[in-house]
C-alpha cells in the first residue's frame, strides 16, 4: 500500500510540473519565410539559451539578415506572454529555438529567345519557445560561468564581450564582471552616448561637418561612471564657453537621473584624427551632403589618411549615389588592407548618411599596423 501511495504522489508532481511547464511555456512559430534554412540557423545558434532582454541586443547588432524576422517572432511571442498570460519579459529564456526546411519556390525568369532558366527560393520554419523561469524555487545564478541550475534542466547563458559587437564603443568593465544586470547596462551606454552626440552636435561650431568624435570610453564603478571623450578637434566644442564640459555634465546627469552616482567627463585630444575611420567617415558624410562628387570626397579623405602614416585604407559608399535611381556600391582601395590576416590590425566604421536623395552607407577600413 505504501508503495501505492508513493507512485501515486510521483505523478500527481509529475503532473503538477507537466501543468506548469505549459503554463510558463511560450510557443512562436513563423511558416513560410523566404529565407535558407542555414542563413537562419547561424543566427538562432547564438541566441538560444539566452535571456530575452539580451537577445533582443545581440539581434539588433549582428549584421545578418536572417535577425529581423527571427526578432519579430521572439518580439511576438514575449507579447503573448505579457499580456495574455501575465509574465514578466526579465524573467523570460529561450529553452529552444529550431528551423525547418520549407517548400522550395520555382520561379521562371524570361530571357530573349524564347528562353528561361528556373529560380529556386527556398523558405523555412522558425519555432521559438519561451519559459519563464521565476517560479522555479532552486535558481542559482552562476556569474562566473554564466549557468542557471534548476530543478530538471540546466541553462546556459553563453557570454559576449560587447567591444567585439559594438564597433569603436569601449565598456569596461562591461561584459566581463557584471552579466546579471548586461542589457541595462548596454542600454545606459547606448544613452549615455546618444546625449553626448546630441550636445555635440547642438553646440559645436562645424564648418566641414565633422564632429570629431572618434571613440567614447565609459568605465563604471559603484559609485562613479568615468567617460573619456576622444576627439580629433577638442577645441571646436571647448571654443567659446569654457564650461561647456560641465553643461554636458549636467545635461547627462539630467537625462538619467544619476543621484547617488557621480558623473566625470574628461576629453583627451588624438594626435592624428584624420587617421580614425569615424572621423573620415564623418568628413566623407559632410561632402556628400553638400552635393560633392563620391570619387573627389573619397580621394580628398585617402590624401588625408596618408598624412596620417596609415599603411592602406579601402572606402567603399553603397546606394543611390549621385541621385542615380538604380542603386550600386563603388569602392576605392589605395595601398595593403589584408583583411584575412589575423595579426593586421585593422580600424573598421560603418556610417549612414541621409541625403536628398536616400541614405547612403559609408564603410571604411584602415590599415594601421601588423604586429
Amino acid at each position: 500500500m505504501t508503495n501505492m501511495l508513493r507512485n501515486k504522489n510521483k505523478d500527481l508532481e509529475v503532473r503538477k510540473r507537466e501543468k506548469e511547464d505549459i503554463k510558463t511555456e511560450i510557443y512562436a512559430l513563423s511558416q513560410s519565410i523566404s529565407m535558407s534554412a542555414h542563413k537562419a540557423r547561424r543566427v538562432l545558434d547564438q541566441i538560444r539559451g539566452r535571456s530575452y532582454q539580451e537577445t533582443l541586443m545581440i539581434l539588433e547588432l549582428m549584421p545578418y539578415r536572417a535577425c529581423y524576422p527571427i526578432f519579430k517572432v521572439i518580439y511576438s511571442a514575449a507579447a503573448n506572454a505579457k499580456h495574455n498570460m501575465g509574465l514578466n519579459e526579465e524573467y523570460l529564456v529561450i529553452i529552444k529555438a529550431t528551423v525547418d526546411e520549407g517548400t522550395t519556390v520555382k520561379k521562371l525568369k524570361p530571357r530573349a529567345r524564347g528562353r528561361s532558366y528556373t529560380i529556386k527560393r527556398p523558405t523555412c520554419h522558425i519555432t521559438i519557445v519561451l519559459k519563464d523561469i521565476s517560479l522555479y524555487e532552486e535558481s542559482v545564478v552562476e556569474n562566473s560561468i554564466g549557468c542557471f541550475k534548476k530543478t530538471g534542466w540546466i541553462y546556459k547563458k553563453k557570454s559576449t564581450d560587447i567591444t567585439y559587437l559594438v564597433q569603436s564603443k569601449v565598456t569596461i568593465p562591461f561584459g566581463l564582471h557584471n552579466t546579471k544586470n548586461y542589457s541595462k547596462g548596454l542600454q545606459e551606454d547606448q544613452k549615455i552616448r546618444e546625449c553626448i552626440k546630441n550636445y555635440v552636435q547642438k553646440n559645436m561650431r562645424i564648418s566641414s561637418g565633422v564632429e570629431g568624435i572618434a571613440r567614447i570610453e565609459i568605465q563604471k564603478r559603484i559609485d562613479l561612471i568615468q567617460i573619456i571623450i576622444h576627439m580629433g578637434f577638442p577645441k571646436l566644442l571647448v571654443e567659446g564657453k569654457p564650461r561647456r564640459i560641465e553643461e554636458l555634465q549636467m545635461n547627462v546627469q539630467k537625462e538619467l537621473n544619476y543621484v547617488n552616482r557621480k558623473l566625470n567627463i574628461t576629453i583627451t585630444r588624438i594626435t592624428k584624427p584624420y587617421g580614425h575611420p569615424n572621423i573620415l567617415a564623418e568628413f566623407i558624410a559632410g561632402q556628400l551632403r553638400n552635393r560633392v562628387s563620391f570619387r573627389k570626397a573619397i580621394k580628398k579623405a585617402i590624401e588625408l589618411t596618408e598624412q596620417a602614416d596609415t599603411k592602406g585604407i579601402q572606402v567603399q559608399i553603397a546606394g543611390r549615389i549621385d541621385g542615380k535611381e538604380i542603386a550600386r556600391v563603388e569602392w576605392i582601395r589605395e595601398g595593403r588592407v589584408p583583411l584575412q590576416t589575423i595579426r593586421a590590425k585593422i580600424d573598421y566604421c560603418s556610417y549612414r548618411v541621409r541625403t536628398i536623395y536616400g541614405v547612403l552607407g559609408i564603410k571604411i577600413w584602415i590599415f594601421v599596423d601588423e604586429e
